[in-house]
């Protein structure tokens, strides 16, 4: 059994390794990798990748890349292209075959038949001299001088190798469409950065109850209303306009500094003029605004009238705290 220094030193061997078969990429990007992103730009059709193997785990990764910074690309299995799947591609189709040696024989089938369609063929290979290599187009030359699999033999440093040099094709091609951040939010509703730049006040609150008291309203009924609306806070309302906040925290202040509160109403201790935000407003400018102020909650208003709160929790929830 190895010791725990021996398995650490490993660890270290593998990064190493990948790390350098990945710094002598540098050295491999050449005038066959510009032209094959230029071709791809100016295509009117998709890019469709194939491989087989752990090549073609790698080729799902850059078609999941691709798509989601604005390059259309669909998957093709090399084994199913030559049992039916070569009807995937069509004419305007640019496709990307991914092999280390570019030798393997379901490779050796199914490149000619991709030359009979007269699609331009880009390899992703290691070997830019093998069959794939000399047939192919344009060569991404993804050679790597040994695996990091103490064997040599386990896909390890050449399958890193591929999917950086897809990310390069990915990131000149990004770069090319223009694709920026309100793009890339398009392609992710769903995460963090997408959230930012299209989440409102107005979709925050709308499962948020709508604390609210008269000025007149004894302390008991704030009380209550804070506390079944569990959101921290009420505002006070008058004519339909927000003339007012009470917190939690004001609550207990009161309660410390007062013996008898049963003539006490909203007025007596709410804060006049609180901080509030139009409903339209970016979620992501309303947490810049709570952390500015040191607030958790704010009041919302559309065209000036009282329409709910956010809460911190309500942006922590969404991932943008």
């Amino acid at each position: 059994m190895k010791s725990s220094n021996s398995i650490i030193t490993l660890a270290k061997q593998t990064i190493t390794t990948e790390s350098s078969a990945i710094a002598n990429l540098i050295n491999l990007v050449d005038d066959s990798f510009e032209k094959s992103v230029k071709v791809i730009h100016n295509s009117k059709g998709r890019v469709i990748i194939t491989g087989i193997g752990k090549s073609a785990i790698v080729a799902n990764k850059i078609v999941a890349t691709l798509n989601s910074t604005g390059t259309p690309a669909i998957f093709m299995h090399a084994a199913d292209a030559i049992h039916g799947d070569l009807g995937t591609i069509q004419k305007e189709d640019v496709i990307i075959c991914i092999s280390k040696s570019g030798n393997t024989p379901e490779i050796k089938v199914l490149v000619p038949l991709i030359k009979n369609y007269g699609n331009t063929l880009i390899a992703l290979t290691g070997n830019p001299d093998s069959f794939l290599g000399t047939q192919a187009d344009y060569v991404l030359n993804c050679f790597v001088e040994k695996e990091a699999c103490p064997n040599n033999l386990a896909p390890t440093s050449s399958t890193t190798a591929q999917m950086v040099m897809g990310d390069a094709l990915a990131v000149c091609l990004l770069s090319l469409n223009n694709f920026d951040s309100k793009d890339f939010a398009k392609y992710h509703p769903g995460g963090a950065l997408g959230k930012k730049l299209y989440l409102r006040v107005s979709d925050l609150i709308e499962k948020n109850e709508k604390p609210q008291v008269a000025p007149t309203a004894p302390i008991k009924d704030v009380i209550i209303e804070i506390s079944g609306k569990r959101l921290g806070t009420a505002a006070v309302i008058e004519n339909n306009k927000i003339i007012g906040i009470i917190t939690d925290g004001d609550i207990r202040r009161m309660l410390t500094d007062t013996s008898d509160i049963s003539t006490i109403t909203a007025s007596d201790i709410m804060s006049s003029n609180p901080k509030t935000i139009a409903s339209d407003v970016m979620a992501v400018d309303t947490l810049q605004i709570m952390e500015s102020n040191n607030i958790s909650q704010i009041l919302v208003e559309d065209k000036g009238a009282y329409v709910g709160v956010v809460h911190l929790h309500d942006l922590i929830k969404e991932g943008l705290f």
